[in-house]
């Protein structure tokens, strides 16, 4: 496509992934608009344990983008300073053994530290192992402020915020798509994005041109905690753990089954009683929030990103780490959406694999 900054978008979504996609759209030149069914950040992105992180434990065919995804949030932050980002480094090896996690951090970032020095990142760990594997550049955020900071840095630059609109159905011309049918009327488009999680499914069902995304459970957690438990993020076989900046507890676990003793909160106390065996300091958990939030996964697990084939106007961003690869996808999309400048880094991602014969 053409380079066509001033472009009508209508992206459909107000997670952190559709925010990021607005801003750098609209920073851009783009007439903007943002459609949200909820609220902002109100689907997955507000039950995400938010670890910004190039971990991949396999062959990873979008290890590009992992691997700039820390750059491009450190650059983020110096365009929108409501954006903050804990960058507290992360701490990975195996609770009862004295090996790191097998493909903890990569090869750029981490670094294998002593015993000692795993006692100085935490000297509030009660069993230090011998070693572990340190990537001082990860961090994490607040995935809700973030996105609120994103939409506003969207709004800064013109684009409009829909909240609690409906998306109906699409306007078509030929084989394209002009524009969106929502609750409050059509909003005409040159382009459509589809940044809305798990609904994208229902999207492209719509557009008959449907992509297999798996809604996949994981269990979020908040406690009350004291102060200065976690000064990094600590990722072992028995808990994963960071603290906010608000001095909250955070924990992410797996989702096993809807079964009474896997439900949230019996997770999120035996969660509890792991971290209090693993950490100084923590008489007692109370959690304030056990959930579970619903990540869009594509079904090869690789995300889905660019043109839907066999209609035009329509673009896809859906993916897992949505938090990690935001900012990158964001920047790398809008380059495509509004100036044709393809991205290498995104091939491995493009709709047509699915509907090749």
């Amino acid at each position: 496509m053409g380079n066509d900054l001033d472009k009508r978008v209508v992206v459909i979504g107000a997670g952190i992934v559709g925010a990021s996609l607005a801003y750098h759209l609209a920073r851009k030149g783009a007439k903007v608009t943002v459609v949200e069914a909820d609220g902002v950040a109100a689907g997955v992105t507000g039950t995400s344990f938010a670890w910004i992180n190039a971990t991949h434990g396999e062959a990873d065919p979008i290890a590009p983008l992992r691997g700039a995804a820390i750059a491009e949030y450190r650059h983020l932050e110096t365009q929108l300073p409501g954006l903050k980002v804990r960058w507290t480094g992360a701490l990975s090896y195996r609770a009862s053994s004295t090996e790191a996690l097998p493909g903890s951090g990569n090869p750029a970032s981490k670094n294998g530290v002593s015993r000692s020095q795993i006692i100085d990142l935490e000297p509030n760990l009660k069993h230090p192992p011998e070693s572990a594997s340190y990537a001082a550049d990860e961090g994490a955020l607040d995935a809700v402020q973030a996105t609120h900071a994103l939409i506003a840095g969207a709004q800064a630059h013109g684009a409009k915020v829909l909240t609690h609109t409906r998306v109906l159905g699409f306007a078509h011309q030929d084989a394209a798509v002009i524009g969106v049918n929502t609750s409050i009327g059509i909003i005409e488009a040159d382009i459509v994005v589809l940044a809305a999680g798990t609904g994208i499914t229902k999207l492209t069902e719509m557009l008959e041109v449907p992509l297999p995304i798996e809604a996949s459970p994981a269990i979020f957690i908040r406690y009350q905690s004291p102060g200065n438990l976690v000064q990094t993020l600590i990722s072992n076989s028995e808990m994963e753990v960071r603290q906010s900046s608000d001095g909250a507890l955070l924990a992410a676990e797996d989702y096993v089954d809807d079964t009474v003793e896997n439900q949230p909160a019996a997770i999120a106390r035996r969660t509890a009683k792991a971290i209090q065996n693993e950490l100084h300091g923590v008489a007692d958990l109370a959690p304030e929030v056990a959930c579970v939030g619903y990540r869009p996964i594509p079904a090869d697990g690789v995300p889905i990103i660019g043109f839907l084939p066999k209609i035009a106007g329509v673009y896809v961003c859906a993916m897992h780490p949505g938090v990690t690869l935001a900012a990158i996808v964001g920047r790398l999309a809008s380059e495509e959406i509004l100036e044709g400048k393809q991205s290498r880094a995104l091939e491995p991602c493009r709709p047509h694999r699915f509907f090749q014969a």
